[in-house]
């Protein structure tokens, strides 16, 4: 049985990811701080896969302390990196707090997988790296555009740093996934998104309001040149991202890279407005939901969807899962914590 290293392995898309990977037959083991996550989401992990996985509550920005965890777990056979602050919003206030811990925690945990004797890396991108692109659905070879807030452009570095690593570094093998926008959460209602503090993102905002502990959701902007003069974002149900993880470390554990150093585009290839997304949960919830108009957000582009061809026929993952399905699944998640 590999073992397999998920750094922020009890965050939102982490969580899931190591379901996915417990099922699939692999030993984890998780590395968190618990900064934007809880203990609570390991009980939800075990409940789903009758196995519980090894923990360590660990600072990454720490370097001695990473060197001293890759020393205990020297048998590691690959590594996928979560462990990041995530807010476009937030990092537009708090540029240095997202370039210390985003690329920082990288070099630390590159250097050591480095060293070890087979070296498989997954990196957490994002759709944030091509900026506004010129052209939907955006494929692979679209230019990296300067990015719109600091959190896009510590993935554009991040992703700088692990090719050039790949370069001078034959025996490391990596690959990044360009995710777009994860929501939903497990079928089971046992593990979702759970911000900490008022949600940066869409969807638990949403959630959040119909439960009432919002008052009000406000739309960042009403005036885009789009349909409905809302942003268009590429919705992907997290359990479907979670398994692109999977099938992209197997594809690294058994040679099947045509590069050591190769990206994906993970999501939908289907754009959705901020509107249509309110009225796919009003659909599945059967309530009306309070929300308002507001000025544009800073960071925000006008519209990002996948070209998801390569993530297709190449690594061999697609999409299942439905705006409504993902939006059905983020509302029983929020029932349930919230014991409605």
């Amino acid at each position: 049985m590999k073992k397999i290293l998920v750094t922020g392995g009890l965050g939102f898309i982490g969580s899931h990811t190591v379901v996915e990977l417990q099922n699939a037959g692999f030993e984890v083991v998780i590395i968190d701080d618990l900064s934007n996550s809880s203990l609570e989401v390991l009980k939800g992990i075990e409940d789903i896969t009758n196995k519980r996985p090894e923990f360590e509550n660990l600072d990454l920005k720490d370097k001695s302390k990473v060197i001293t965890f890759f020393r205990t777990h020297h048998d590691i056979s690959g590594v996928i990196h979560f462990a990041a602050s995530k807010a476009v919003g937030e990092s537009v206030e708090k540029p240095l707090l997202y370039y210390e811990n985003n690329l920082n925690t990288l070099i630390y945990i590159l250097k050591e997988v480095s060293g070890l004797e087979t070296s498989n890396f997954i990196f957490s991108s994002s759709c944030t790296v091509y900026g506004q692109a010129d052209e939907m659905p955006i494929t692979e070879k679209a230019p990296v555009k300067p990015a719109e807030s600091p959190y896009g452009n510590t993935k554009q570095i991040g992703e700088e740093i692990i090719r050039d690593t790949c370069k001078v570094m034959p025996h490391m093998n990596a690959i990044a996934l360009r995710y777009f926008n994860p929501i939903g959460a497990h079928p089971s209602a046992k593990i979702g998104e759970l911000p900490i503090g008022v949600p940066q993102n869409l969807v638990p905002y949403i959630t959040q309001t119909a439960a009432g502990l919002r008052d009000c959701l406000s739309v960042f902007g009403d005036d885009y040149p789009t349909p409905d003069g809302t942003c268009i974002r590429d919705y992907i149900h997290v359990v479907d991202l979670a398994k692109a993880h999977v099938v992209a470390l197997q594809r690294l554990l058994e040679r099947k890279n045509n590069s050591n150093y190769e990206t994906f585009n993970i999501g939908t290839g289907v754009g959705s407005s901020v509107l249509e997304v309110i009225k796919s949960f009003e659909k599945v919830s059967g309530q009306s939901l309070n929300y308002k108009m507001a000025p544009r957000r800073a960071g925000d582009v006008i519209e990002a969807f996948a070209h998801t061809n390569k993530a297709n026929t190449v690594l061999g993952w697609k999409a299942q899962s439905t705006l409504d399905e993902a939006m059905q699944s983020a509302w029983d998640w929020e029932k349930h914590i919230r014991n409605l």
